[in-house]
């Protein structure tokens, strides 16, 4: 019977909050919403794309520490504090996921923090 373990990769800065990176359960991988930070030093990005990177970069590391990669993913929640960074956004998220794509949801919010433009969580799976 599968039982939850939990991921967290010493390659990224640390966060603030108290949570796991990812959780796994079984061939599923669950990782947290991870914002535009980079990866190790923890600066905020200047705008939508470099944020979209870091926050797609944060998720390939924790992936990689779970035992699988961005192309396993199978689903993406996707938050935007502006509408007209959409199309920032889809740029660099079409680099990340070239084809097979996950499915997805994009909603725009109002962050705590002003200078956080995205935040995605993700859920992918572990090959058999």
């Amino acid at each position: 019977m599968p039982r939850k373990e939990v991921i967290n990769s010493a390659k990224l800065s640390p966060g603030r909050a108290p949570l796991s990176q990812a959780t796994r359960f079984g061939n599923l991988v669950f990782v947290q919403g991870c914002t535009g930070r980079h990866p190790t030093n923890g600066e905020v990005g200047k705008d939508i794309k470099e944020q979209t990177r870091f926050t797609l970069d944060r998720i390939k590391i924790i992936l990689e520490e779970a035992g699988t990669s961005l192309d396993n993913v199978l689903t993406n929640t996707c938050y935007l504090a502006r509408k007209e960074d959409l199309s920032g956004f889809n740029e660099v998220y079409a680099e990340y996921f070239p084809a097979d794509r996950p499915s997805r949801t994009a909603i725009i919010v109002a962050f705590g923090a002003e200078d956080n433009l995205v935040e995605v969580t993700a859920t992918a799976c572990v090959p058999d």
